[in-house]
């Protein structure tokens, strides 16, 4: 016996139904969906939510308040003492050198510099947004602060 030899087995293998093909293919007029009822209309069924006319699970479950803005900016935070362990004195800190020194995850990602910690380093900071109290702290060191515009 060769590979080109098999084939399936005696009555196994079936044609198929060509349903709504006129009726001599014996599966015309009503395609074998019965007289009336709701299935027997095209779109009939319940859909796939449907659970048997008690309450839905979706409409059963408790709804989150409130509301989310889609065109919300997240800011990655960073304070003062993270980048005065990170940084050398005179360091120009931006979204390259944050991500070099593996403080924000993408190099584009909006940055905002917080007032935690303390630093006695003169830094140049060019990042998105900076709190008065961290602008403050960073000029009292001799450093900068450059808001892009």
């Amino acid at each position: 016996m060769q590979l080109h030899d098999l084939t399936p087995a005696e009555g196994s293998t079936h044609r198929r139904k060509r349903i709504g093909r006129g009726n001599s293919s014996g599966h015309g007029t009503t395609a074998g969906r019965g007289q009336k009822g709701q299935l027997s209309r095209s779109g009939g069924g319940k859909g796939s939510g449907f659970e048997g006319g008690q309450t839905p699970l979706a409409m059963r479950l408790p709804k989150l308040p409130g509301f989310r803005n889609p065109r919300r900016i997240e800011f990655a935070p960073v304070n003062i003492a993270r980048l005065d362990e990170k940084f050398e004195d005179g360091a120009v800190i931006d979204g390259a050198a944050l991500k070099a020194a593996g403080i924000i995850k993408k190099e584009f990602q909006p940055v905002k510099i917080l007032a935690e910690g303390e630093t006695s380093k003169k830094f140049t900071v060019r990042v998105d947004k900076v709190s008065a109290a961290a602008q403050a702290k960073i000029e009292a060191a001799g450093g900068k602060v450059e808001l892009p515009c």
